[in-house]
């Protein structure tokens, strides 16, 4: 099932071990991670600064584009929890300057509520 949860373009918790090596150079000097997820490849990280959307491209993954959004860029936020028949969760960010919000589905477990505070508390 998680394969096929990748397939489909659900997220997933990560640790802070497994960002490591994927955001060596990425993070600035003190910049923590707060909450993690996976989508297939691609990685959406918050940090105590900004939110980092990590698009990995190509069949090798070798090629990788990095989108940073500061905390006050965001102008709105949502989070649909998952139900008892659906078993996603969706969240949407609106960003100033973008006409829609980014979109990710995240699997039934995601700690979508801690998405929301470290959002919510990176809005001060």
């Amino acid at each position: 099932m998680g394969f096929l949860d990748g397939l489909l373009g659900h997220g997933s918790d990560l640790g802070a071990d497994e960002l490591r090596d994927q955001m060596a150079g990425v993070l600035t000097e003190g910049e923590t991670v707060r909450v993690a997820f996976k989508v297939i490849r691609d990685l959406l990280v918050f940090t105590d600064r900004r939110l980092v959307l990590v698009d990995k491209q190509g069949l090798t993954g070798r090629k990788v584009e990095y989108l940073t959004v500061p905390y006050r860029a965001i102008t709105s936020f949502s989070i649909e929890t998952a139900g008892s028949f659906d078993l996603d969760s969706e969240l949407k960010i609106w960003v100033s300057g973008r006409p829609d919000p980014i979109q990710r589905t995240l699997k039934r477990g995601a700690n979508v509520l801690g998405i929301q505070q470290a959002i919510a508390a990176s809005l001060k």
